[in-house]
């Protein structure tokens, strides 16, 4: 019987930067994938356990350091901390502002791109089919061979976005990057701990850029970085427009058609 588990990411650990674009960062050392007992449901109860063990472990190290006044959350200020804390909804509590997000403009064809995968897969009961050629890796590899070939060198910096994206996609693939009813395709597919950039294609590819705001947010990239990181995703976003029609597919497949097929190949 298969168990289902889940990947726990740990907010605010081990946030130092390694890469310009920190691949290690936001998946880090201390994330782990869990089973349904280390999980809690979203109750009022549960929530104000939560809070009672944070206020033991502030009341901790406040008494070990003296430093109590300054362990604040991210955005509070001086005695208000307090108050808003009661009055935030939980599910707000960790949502970065709007206006502290790096702006990824994802071009208009590709945002119709991501309409029409949405439609495919939640609306119609379809599946991309698995395995994808191209594949993420190799569209990466494609990208690094346009900029060798079009700069004639290639940069640190672009070797190590490359390096990241391929890392942020084979985490954030099963984390956040899935449809609940692709859920049992991934379980299928990724076998023999192959990575999903080798399984999965351009159109989950794209939906990872929807999530990059929010995830670089929380991997705390000093400005002039983030800038030059930013002009680099917008420029390999332009590529994927570029060769829209032979990276993405035009049609994807029924769920049923996923189930037989699979059950033929295990014969």
């Amino acid at each position: 019987m298969r168990e289902w588990r889940y990947f726990v990411h740990y907010l605010g650990w081990n946030k130092k930067n390694t890469y310009i674009f920190i691949s290690p960062s936001l998946f880090n050392s201390w994330d782990e994938w869990v089973g349904i007992d280390r999980l809690m449901k979203l109750t009022e109860e549960n929530i104000q356990k939560q809070q009672e063990l944070k206020k033991k472990q502030d009341t901790d190290k406040s008494s070990k350091g003296g430093r109590g006044s300054q362990m604040k959350t991210k955005g509070s200020t001086g005695g208000r901390g307090r108050k808003r804390k009661s009055d935030v909804p939980h599910k707000d509590k960790y949502a970065p502002p709007p206006e502290k997000l790096v702006n990824i403009q994802i071009p208009p064809q590709l945002k119709k791109q991501l309409i029409d995968d949405c439609e495919f897969v939640n609306h119609l009961g379809k599946l991309v089919k698995l395995p994808r050629s191209p594949n993420v890796d190799e569209i990466l590899k494609k990208y690094h061979d346009y900029r060798l070939k079009k700069d004639g060198v290639i940069s640190d910096s672009v070797g190590e976005i490359l390096s990241g994206l391929q890392c942020y996609f084979d985490k954030a693939l099963p984390a956040m990057l899935l449809y609940k009813n692709e859920r049992e395709q991934y379980q299928e597919s990724i076998r023999d701990d192959a990575a999903p950039s080798s399984i999965y294609g351009a159109e989950h590819l794209l939906r990872l850029f929807v999530k990059l705001p929010e995830i670089l947010f929380y991997a705390s990239i000093e400005d002039e970085t983030l800038t030059e990181l930013r002009q680099k995703l917008q420029d390999f976003l332009r590529f994927l427009q570029k060769n829209q029609s032979a990276f993405f597919l035009s049609m994807y497949h029924s769920a049923e058609g996923f189930d037989v097929a699979d059950k033929k190949q295990d014969n």
